[in-house]
């Protein structure tokens, strides 16, 4: 699905939800952007489709006839749309607390902002006390690599990037131009996946081995995906990848159910703490989440594993 057709989708469903009456076909014509303003017929079919496309994936969208309207009206009733109340058991709750860590950058809650300013210029009623996009649709991905934002606008742009890369065999930084095709995420780190101008051949590149700002070069629509091109096989036949190994971690007991979860294998150590089993690949991402369960969590081992949360530690403390 084209990105024009996802954000007329979006608005659609935002003015249907938000509206405090049913609207016209022509009123969501003039208030829902992506819709032809000038040529009916076209309408019609772009908006029927629109209608049984939502409809297909489980929004209900109703139809209100008006003795005194020649026109019928369209909306979304809350309560159809809403999903019941959720409650969830412990350990279902700590794969979601996992998921979360994930969601924690995007634009989709912005864009959904933007697109109920329009609708609300466009002179529909919007049913704000309710909150139609009180925090559902703040959907983030947390990465906690700093060039994400930037190379994910400009594979969606398809313009060319500059950046420093240090690569895997040594600690030397050089200067890449690179036209991305793609950002991809595997066993819990981020890579980009383009053209390399410097070495005229595709490559990847892991996001936490970026160093400074991600500038863009040239104009939009400068970068062509390549026909046919499997952006997760590469990223998963690259030379990039590492072996998983096993880090020895102690937990207090009735703590860090995320760890727990992901663990190959628990057994108690006495005076209230556990030992966990879990693999890992790269030493500063499991410091990084260690670090975040503070004293109820310890690395035992290996040594860089350890070595690497102190270093977390310490930079919190100066």
């Amino acid at each position: 699905m084209s990105r024009r057709k996802t954000e007329r989708l979006l608005n659609l469903v935002i003015c249907l939800l938000a509206t405090r009456r049913p609207l016209s076909a022509e009123h969501i014509r003039q208030a829902v952007p992506g819709y032809d303003a000038d040529n009916d017929e076209a309408f019609q079919r772009m908006f029927e489709r629109d209608k049984n496309e939502l409809r297909e994936i489980g929004i209900p969208i109703e139809v209100h006839k008006d003795p005194w309207e020649e026109d019928p009206g369209y909306r979304i009733v809350r309560q159809a749309y809403e999903l019941p109340e959720i409650t969830l058991e412990p350990d279902e709750a700590a794969v979601v607390g996992l998921a979360a860590q994930v969601w924690q950058r995007a634009s989709l809650a912005e864009a959904a902002g933007g697109a109920l300013l329009k609708l609300r210029a466009g002179g529909v009623e919007t049913d704000e006390a309710h909150g139609v996009l009180g925090g559902a649709l703040e959907l983030r991905v947390d990465t906690r690599d700093p060039s994400f934002p930037s190379l994910w606008e400009a594979v969606r742009d398809r313009r060319v990037v500059r950046f420093d890369y240090r690569g895997a065999a040594s600690q030397n930084v050089l200067t890449r131009t690179v036209e991305p095709w793609g950002v991809v995420s595997r066993r819990g780190r981020w890579y980009m996946v383009g053209h390399d101008r410097d070495r005229d051949a595709p490559r990847v590149f892991r996001l936490s081995r970026i160093g400074g700002p991600v500038t863009t070069i040239g104009r939009p629509g400068a970068v062509v995906v390549p026909e046919g091109v499997d952006l997760k096989s590469m990223v998963g036949y690259s030379d990039d990848a590492v072996a998983e190994r096993t880090a020895l971690i102690r937990v207090r007991e009735g703590t860090c159910q995320g760890l727990r979860q992901v663990a190959r294998s628990v057994r108690p150590a006495g005076d209230g703490w556990d030992e966990l089993e879990v693999d890992f690949t790269d030493p500063g991402r499991l410091a990084g989440w260690v670090v975040g369960f503070a004293a109820d969590a310890e690395v035992l081992g290996p040594p860089d594993a350890r070595d690497a949360v102190i270093c977390r530690l310490k930079g919190v403390l100066t």
